[in-house]
């Protein structure tokens, strides 16, 4: 298996086997791995799950697959990809456990609100499509108005839950981008959903 992943088809629903051979195990997805710093050392930790990371500017993308080789890593990939429509199209139906968006572009600007991920339906729906019951998703940002801009999107989608994420309750990398914002006196913010079952909705 290589670091580089390479869809099949780019236009079609992928199947979890396609992407690691066995269905059993736990998937997560970082969204934009940045320098492949979480990516890596989430796949370190967790030998017994498997993780792909979205990456769309090719110098990290290289970078990222670099560090999984040099650490022969087996449950680790990276593929090159816009992480909206790999959401929305491409990643298989209930298969993720856990999908991680951490220091996303902010898109400062009130004129680009709508292209942050948390703003945009076809994520939201992609997100539900995605995730196993009971699957998470994590959000890290040091832009509070993204945060608030999540806050708000989240609250209208009663298929997700709310989660506390309390310092120090699961193994948790920092990334480069994150690192850097907390030297510069930056405060993260954070937030955990969870997918409800159908029962959980009824």
């Amino acid at each position: 298996m290589t670091p580089l992943y390479l869809p099949p088809d780019y236009f079609r629903e992928l199947r979890h086997e396609e992407i690691f051979p066995d269905p059993a195990r736990s998937l997560e997805v970082e969204l934009g791995c940045g320098d492949g710093t979480f990516l890596v050392g989430m796949a370190q930790q967790h030998p017994d799950r498997d993780f792909l990371g979205l990456e769309r500017m090719l110098g990290r993308l290289s970078k990222t697959a670099r560090k999984i080789a040099r650490a022969r890593l087996t449950n680790a990939q990276v593929m090159r990809l816009e992480s909206g429509y790999a959401v929305g199209w491409l990643l298989p139906a209930t298969s993720i456990t856990r999908l991680h968006l951490l220091c996303p572009d902010p898109w400062p600007k009130k004129k680009h609100a709508a292209r942050r991920l948390v703003n945009q339906d076809e994520f939201l729906t992609g997100l539900a499509r995605v995730l196993v019951p009971g699957g998470e998703f994590l959000l890290k940002t040091d832009d509070r108005v993204y945060f608030e801009d999540a806050l708000a999107s989240f609250s209208t989608r009663i298929e997700f839950e709310r989660l506390d994420w309390p310092p120090e309750a699961f193994f948790y990398p920092t990334t480069d981008f994150e690192s850097h914002w907390l030297d510069m006196g930056r405060v993260m913010h954070r937030a955990r959903w969870r997918l409800q079952g159908r029962s959980e909705l009824l």
